[in-house]
């Protein structure tokens, strides 16, 4: 098999394995409430602490995957997955529990960031982007599916993220080992700072937003909208499969769309979505908000994760966005917890829908800079100023060449100025003479 499509493989494996526990989230939160006996804010803080970890490990690594070498970086992830959310699902109480979250948690970024490394230098990093998105979508509506069926507890959701990243563990072999040289060490500066860090700040609440939703819609499904745990683990398997078919479309449809519509008339969706499985009181209306919300997240998140490997090549502000979207799911089932607790859940609803609205327009202004359109003009409303000439530099007009002094004009001053004095040299040469 060619080196080049088992890379691909690999890093698609481990896109899978990092971003398996924010899609097990819902299933994660209820059955920690449920099994150790906490209050849902309490379960939402194990869960955002898990992710936290997550985010950190992003943050940490955005800059040095390449030097510490992405088989060996991926492996210390993959051994801290296995080790930490093997503890957590064999532990019964509380400490060991959220210890094993947290150092599964940065083993699960570790993953993601070499995977976003990797994805972000290849060829098409959009059709990379959604192969991880299929496949990870693909085995979380398969867990969806059985775990309820293999019986309650939260050891089970911990066992199978464990487990994954054991099998994902030998295909690790196809990725690079860490080259020495200057190439390597030299890390340069960080292009497109302020399209990337406008972009990083809206992922973050655009990412914290839907997992808000995300990490009660069990408890909303159970409480409100009158599911059972069966039923409700069928309608998360059929809207993960709304997402494989989304994907899919996305897929084939490539930059066809460019990339302003899908982010920006997405998010839009999603709001709405938001608001409609949020204040469902009908197994109908939740599986109705569930489903479509499901198809349309992760062909945006396709768009947004390309968007960000086409800011730096070299995957450090992929890395940086991927980070900043696991901080806000680190941030959302306590957002969620909260607001549901004080608001209620369509109060919930109404408050997310309105911050996805939001963020919908610098996101949308980052796709356009993208593409080869300004950020100041779409953010602001007005041409960018124009920058200063070099120290030294002869002023420009906007549209014509910058003078440049002649020496024919210099020598035909000086031919006028000896004209001028020769007339005066004249006495002093027949005087001597």
């Amino acid at each position: 098999m060619p080196a080049r499509p088992r890379a691909l493989g690999a890093l698609v494996a481990l896109f899978t394995a990092g971003y398996l526990a924010p899609y097990l989230l819902p299933t994660i939160v209820g059955r920690l409430s449920a099994g150790l006996a906490l209050s849902a804010a309490q379960a939402g803080s194990v869960g955002s602490i898990l992710l936290l970890g997550s985010a950190c490990a992003g943050l940490t690594l955005a800059s040095r995957v390449e030097r510490i070498g992405p088989r060996r970086a991926a492996r210390l992830g993959l051994l801290a997955m296995v080790l930490g959310y093997g503890t957590a699902a064999a532990s019964g109480t509380l400490p060991p529990v959220v210890a094993g979250a947290v150092l599964g948690g940065f083993g699960s970024g570790t993953a993601t960031a070499v995977a976003a490394a990797g994805i972000a230098g290849r060829p098409d990093p959009h059709r990379a982007a959604t192969l991880g998105l299929l496949s990870v979508s693909a085995t979380a509506g398969a867990l969806y599916l059985g775990l309820p069926r293999l019986g309650g507890g939260h050891a089970l959701p911990f066992a199978a993220i464990a487990g994954t990243a054991a099998l994902v563990w030998p295909v690790t072999a196809w990725l690079p080992r860490a080259t020495s040289g200057p190439e390597r060490s030299a890390s340069g500066p960080l292009p497109s700072r302020r399209a990337g860090a406008a972009l990083a700040a809206s992922i973050l609440c655009w990412s914290m937003a839907q997992n808000a939703l995300w990490g009660v819609s069990g408890r909303i499904g159970l409480t409100q909208a009158g599911l059972s745990e069966v039923t409700l683990g069928l309608v998360f398997a059929v809207a993960l499969g709304a997402g494989l078919a989304g994907v899919t479309v996305a897929g084939a449809l490539g930059r066809r769309l460019g990339r302003t519509t899908p982010i920006g008339l997405g998010t839009v969706v999603i709001a709405l979505c938001v608001l409609l499985s949020s204040a469902a009181t009908s197994p109908s209306s939740f599986a109705t908000g569930e489903i479509l919300w499901n198809a349309v997240y992760p062909v945006v998140l396709s768009y947004l994760l390309g968007l960000a490997a086409s800011l730096d090549p070299r995957g450090r502000w992929a890395v940086l966005v991927g980070s900043a979207s696991s901080l806000g799911v680190a941030c959302g089932p306590l957002t969620g917890s909260l607001l549901s607790e004080t608001a209620g859940y369509p109060g919930m609803g109404l408050t997310l829908c309105a911050l996805l609205l939001a963020v919908a327009i610098p996101m949308t202004a980052v796709s356009r800079h993208a593409d080869g359109r300004p950020l100041l003009p779409t953010l602001r409303g007005f041409s960018p100023t124009p920058p200063l000439p070099e120290l030294g530099a002869s002023p420009q007009t906007p549209g014509r060449p910058a003078a440049v002094p002649s020496n024919a004009g210099r020598a035909g001053f000086s031919a006028r100025r000896a004209k001028h004095r020769q007339p005066q040299s004249r006495p002093a040469e027949l005087q001597r003479r």
